[in-house]
């Protein structure tokens, strides 16, 4: 733990860190990778050309710094990060790298403001933390390795089906290729993929919500193609049923916790569906007691994954009631009428699916949750009974 003298000087730098923002962590980065490229095989190159990923470390960081009397408030972000971090392979003395560089950039962006008690003081503060996360990560590392089907580290998987779900959304089913029992996951979770392709200058690892409930056999992942995503253009154009791919175990602390008699409302929008698709397969395979309800939104029937499935599981289990809302439908759409919303999800238009004591998941871009979240807490829906999971850098709604 760290002594009131530490926790003093940590906190007189939060005005010196909220006056560089950003910026510093950007710093950061580019001074790890100069120093240390091979992290560059480690860290999504596109969140940081994006400046996701050193906003969402700065909020990190500044977090910490409130917080530093009091770490439990920062349990849920610890918890989050640390999964992030195994489906990356975050090694112990990779924490050590991390720590000298952002000692290093403290000294050169703070100039004579950070003297040798402040970086005596975030030495030992970035000390504390990494022992929290290496804890944890580790913990993680043997609950996956030592569960029935497990594995720590890339394991083999072969692509077994290939299947184009709209004009962007394609699933991708993986069996392993030693024919081994895998690790049953949580829906909600994900899956971090490795890949190593001529295309790619350095190896990439993504992380790709589960789209189907376990069944300790394979895994399936559906990806949205990106315009100017190098690994979803990858495994969209040029990888093929019978290809090898490496995946690290399935991890994320987004999951489906869900009593039988707990009503379940999933909200989606865009590739958004795939966690809620998981646990939608779930519950309906585990014949959950209470009513389930779908609330998905995306921009036309085109880009709409998993329509017919969604529609024959409705009939098939009555009670999963689904809504649609196209924001611009087309033609075919309105002739079809294949939805029941035009433009974007209002909840006031299904006030009767909004039970008082149902549990809310939902995933999506980040402008959709946050109106998600708003939208539910002024229907008098309380923060405990709100789930959701950021794609990439995680973001505060």
């Amino acid at each position: 733990m760290l002594d009131q003298a530490t926790i003093a000087v940590i906190k007189s730098t939060i005005p010196l860190l909220e006056s560089a923002g950003p910026a510093l962590t950007q710093h950061f980065y580019q001074r790890m990778f100069s120093h240390n490229p091979e992290l560059k095989d480690i860290f999504n190159l596109a969140h940081q050309r994006s400046g996701g990923q050193p906003l969402a470390l700065f909020n990190a960081v500044a977090a910490y710094a409130k917080n530093i009397d009091n770490l439990g408030a920062l349990g849920g972000a610890v918890e989050r990060i640390a999964h992030k971090h195994t489906g990356f392979m975050i090694q112990p003395e990779q924490y050590h790298i991390v720590g000298s560089h952002l000692l290093a950039t403290l000294k050169e962006l703070g100039g004579s403001a950070v003297t040798d008690e402040v970086l005596d003081a975030w030495g030992k503060a970035y000390g504390v933390l990494a022992n929290i996360f290496i804890g944890r990560e580790s913990e993680i590392y043997q609950e996956r390795a030592t569960q029935d089907g497990g594995w720590q580290g890339p394991r083999a998987f072969i692509i077994k089906q290939k299947q184009v779900e709209s004009e962007l959304i394609t699933s991708f089913v993986l069996a392993p290729v030693d024919g081994k029992p895998v690790l049953r996951f949580t829906p909600g979770q994900y899956l971090s993929i490795q890949l190593r392709h001529p295309t790619l200058e350095y190896q990439e690892i993504r992380q790709y919500s589960l789209s189907d409930a376990p069944n300790g056999r394979d895994y399936r992942i559906s990806v949205k193609r990106e315009a100017d995503g190098q690994v979803s253009n990858l495994l969209h154009d040029h990888l093929q049923v019978g290809d090898e791919v490496e995946l690290m175990p399935p991890t994320g602390d987004f999951v489906l916790r869900a009593e039988a008699g707990t009503p379940v409302v999933l909200l989606s929008a865009g590739v958004g569906l795939t966690p809620m698709l998981s646990m939608l397969n779930q519950l309906l395979a585990n014949g959950h007691e209470a009513d389930i309800r779908w609330l998905h939104a995306c921009e036309h029937g085109a880009l709409h994954a998993f329509k017919q499935e969604i529609q024959a599981k409705s009939q098939q289990h009555p009670r999963l009631q689904s809504r649609i809302w196209y924001r611009t439908p087309g033609e075919q759409d309105v002739k079809g009428r294949d939805y029941d919303f035009a433009g974007t999800l209002n909840l006031e238009q299904v006030t009767d699916l909004i039970p008082a004591d149902a549990h809310y998941y939902f995933c999506g871009p980040v402008g959709f949750m946050k109106a998600v979240k708003d939208q539910l807490t002024s229907l008098g829906v309380p923060a405990d009974r709100l789930h959701y999971e950021v794609f990439g850098p995680h973001q505060d709604l």
